[in-house]
């Protein structure tokens, strides 16, 4: 409790500095300056405002146990004793409140997000099952009334993906799908196999925020870009032209090909910011793995090696193996009912984060 009291004094400590700073002649001349510290004081005036409420509650509440202590008339002790339970309350709500508000931001949290569904292990199995993840975050992003467009595909030849990009928009698109990242298991008999013998095969999922025009900042000298014709639907007009654009990244060798846009110019574009999306992932995901090596969870790590969920088809469960959150209902799970999932990892992850906060 008391470092989490020396944190919220070090806010405010910085809040004041912040409106100090604003009043001087010199930053009040510097608008870029002016401008950073008023967004910085905007982040930390909710913070500062309900922890001085709170400091007014405690008054209030030392106030009322006061008079209760020194009351002699019962009425008036009963009435006393009301107000200590519903400041108490009030104390602890806000306390809750002021936890949840130390925690760091994700500036990327309210962003579109391209999901990248690979298949893995397993054949065309793990084909089919990339087919119906892409269907479980459809739907679960139609549930939300985010929309959803396919951006990017390679199909096998028996209704699966090798792999699919699906670019979904809707706010805070990437606060809720963050933990998908990682690689998910099915364990069920294939629709080939004339056994009946059941399968583990596996697909891997990463989620990258969608990046602002301007913050598209690939030197085009390391990339190698090219117009192809686009193919699948589209009609006459995507045939005649060369508008699909293939992108390559020289440094990682990694590639993008888009068709879904009606011009070359949009296309590449779109290549481009996926790529750059790929990029600032494997920095974060860099970052995350060299902080997460210092804990013990990794909820949000966005690890795209670890084994985050198992979807078990005989037994109809699903187990998401970071915070052992289980659902015997895989049917309703694939179908996008993927809430109880996102908010236990948000628990998880926000605890984690206050922990470290309030070291």
């Amino acid at each position: 409790m008391n470092n989490l009291f020396e944190k919220l004094d070090k806010v405010v400590d910085r809040f004041n500095e912040i409106e100090r700073q604003m009043a001087e002649p010199e930053v009040l001349a510097d608008h870029v300056r002016l401008t950073e510290l008023a967004q910085e004081r905007t982040d930390l005036s909710e913070l500062v405002e309900t922890y001085q409420q709170y400091g007014q509650l405690r008054e209030e509440l030392t106030q009322a146990r006061e008079m209760s202590e020194a009351e002699e008339d019962e009425e008036l002790a009963a009435m006393a004793a009301e107000e200590i339970d519903r400041l108490s309350a009030e104390l602890e709500r806000l306390e809750g409140r002021l936890r949840s508000l130390l925690i760091p931001r994700d500036p990327r949290d309210e962003k579109n997000v391209f999901i990248e569904i690979r298949a893995g292990t397993g054949g065309d199995e793990a084909g089919i099952f990339a087919g119906d993840l892409l269907r479980m975050y459809t739907r679960y992003a139609e549930a939300r009334r985010w929309k959803t467009e396919i951006v990017d595909e390679n199909e096998t030849g028996v209704g699966g993906y090798k792999e699919v990009i699906v670019a979904v928009k809707g706010k805070g698109a990437y606060s809720r799908l963050k933990f998908e990242s990682g690689v998910h298991r099915v364990q069920r008999v294939p629709q080939t196999e004339s056994q009946g013998r059941i399968h583990t095969s596996a697909a891997t999922v990463a989620v990258m925020p969608e990046l602002d025009p301007v913050d598209i900042t690939l030197d085009e000298k390391d990339l190698v870009i090219t117009a192809e014709f686009s193919s699948g639907p589209g009609g006459q007009h995507m045939q005649k032209n060369a508008t699909a654009a293939r992108v390559v990244h020289k440094p990682t060798g990694m590639f993008v090909k888009i068709q879904s846009e009606r011009s070359l110019s949009q296309n590449k574009q779109l290549a481009m910011a996926i790529i750059q999306a790929r990029l600032e992932e494997m920095e974060q995901e860099k970052q995350s793995s060299a902080e997460a090596a210092n804990r013990k969870s990794q909820v949000g790590s966005g690890d795209r090696s670890e084994k985050i969920r198992t979807y078990n088809y005989p037994q109809s469960r699903v187990t998401d193996h970071r915070v052992g959150f289980t659902s015997y209902n895989l049917p309703v799970v694939m179908d996008g009912d993927l809430d109880p999932f996102i908010d236990a990892l948000i628990l998880a992850d926000e605890a984690e984060k206050l922990a470290a906060a309030t070291e």
